[in-house]
């Protein structure tokens, strides 16, 4: 029984080095620690990934990045690989975890505030053209038909809370604070709210359907492409603050990564201001450094 042991174990040392024996030991290491996972840790590095998974949420901006950015990453040798998502937080939630690589559905207030809530490392990398929150109304025609007590859904997610009472005011019916940070206002910070207006806040993506239950509501650009809302049939459109621009957004630790970088480049390229100019009908703002 003993010489059958001895035998298997030697059988199995016998095939270990032969799986080995095809690598090469690096230059002057003198012990014997290069194992057989030596390939599997190079396949692992960084500035060799040629995948780029992405998560793709709901909303132009992925349509965009595949339509316009793929191509130009493809051209470059990278494979690129979607893994659909419900909804942005659980998009981040696999982004952080490193589920994904990267994702186009947020702006840096957005991304800040899932750090402050779940812990998160994820950081935005190049800003990408943005589609305006706006101000609709399946009932009124215009902003001057606003009366006493008119009843307005806002958006219940903190960063874009904030972006709608901004726009509010951007309109002339609040006042807000003015010693708070505009990323970061919220109803409690209304000094002023002449027509006694009823603020609901409510899921963005519950909205769209529930605009005749409202006087106005306030959708971000997304929903509005989402819902097959004409964007131009916004009342009013907000001033695009730094911190509402969308953003690529990645994990700290892959900011600097070539595939990274990689997509940065490709979205201030040549080719995607031509692809811009080509089939922009209106629909973006382009931050200036993409011009």
């Amino acid at each position: 029984m003993k010489k059958f042991f001895a035998l298997v174990v030697s059988l199995i040392l016998i095939l270990s080095l032969t799986a080995c024996g095809g690598r090469d030991r690096p230059a002057g290491q003198d012990t014997v620690k290069f194992s057989c996972f030596a390939g599997a840790a190079s396949s692992a590095d960084p500035a060799a990934k040629t995948e780029i998974v992405y998560g793709k949420s709901q909303g132009p901006y992925t349509e965009l990045f595949e339509a316009a950015i793929v191509p130009i990453l493809e051209e470059q040798g990278y494979t690129l690989k979607e893994v659909d998502f419900s909804d942005l937080l659980t998009a981040d939630i696999a982004l952080n975890d490193g589920d994904v690589d990267v994702n186009v559905e947020q702006h840096t207030a957005y991304a800040e505030n899932f750090n402050s809530n779940n812990n998160g490392d994820l950081v935005p990398i190049s800003p990408i053209p943005t589609v305006p929150a706006g101000i609709y109304s399946g009932t009124h025609t215009s902003l001057d038909e606003v009366t006493d007590g008119a009843k307005i859904a806002v958006p219940n997610d903190a960063s874009n809370t904030a972006r709608a009472y901004v726009l509010l005011q951007k309109i002339g019916w609040i006042t807000l604070d003015s010693g708070v940070d505009p990323s970061a206002v919220t109803q409690d910070d209304i000094v002023e709210n002449p027509k006694n207006l009823e603020f609901v806040e409510m899921k963005s993506l519950t909205i769209p359907a529930a605009i005749q239950d409202f006087d106005y509501v306030i959708i971000t650009g997304s929903i509005v492409y989402n819902a097959g809302i004409d964007p131009s049939a916004a009342l009013a459109t907000e001033d695009i603050l730094d911190h509402l621009i969308l953003q690529v957004v990645v994990k700290e630790g892959n900011k600097n990564a070539d595939w990274a970088q990689a997509i940065v480049d490709a979205y201030h390229s040549d080719r995607f201001k031509a692809y811009l100019e080509e089939n922009n009908d209106g629909l973006w703002w382009v931050p200036e450094e993409l011009q």
